[in-house]
């Protein structure tokens, strides 16, 4: 039986969380984590921007109209 990308994940982030002994290494986890996910959101928004998709019209508008619904 094939297992999964996200069940694969589950079972990595298990066996490093398992291996974690202290506040240092929890520190360097949820910082690789922050980076992963942040390299992962550059790359979606550098594939929107070169699609037309996103561009500097659309971001100012977007901030503006989240500004008057506050």
């Amino acid at each position: 039986m094939r297992i999964s990308y996200s069940d694969a994940a589950q079972l990595e982030l298990l066996y490093a969380i398992k291996n974690i002994r202290t506040e240092s290494e929890l520190n360097e986890l949820k910082l690789a984590l922050s980076q992963f996910f942040a390299d992962k959101a550059q790359k979606e928004l550098a594939e929107l921007w070169d699609s037309g998709m996103l561009d500097q019209k659309k971001i100012l508008y977007k901030g503006k109209e989240r500004l008057s619904s506050r």
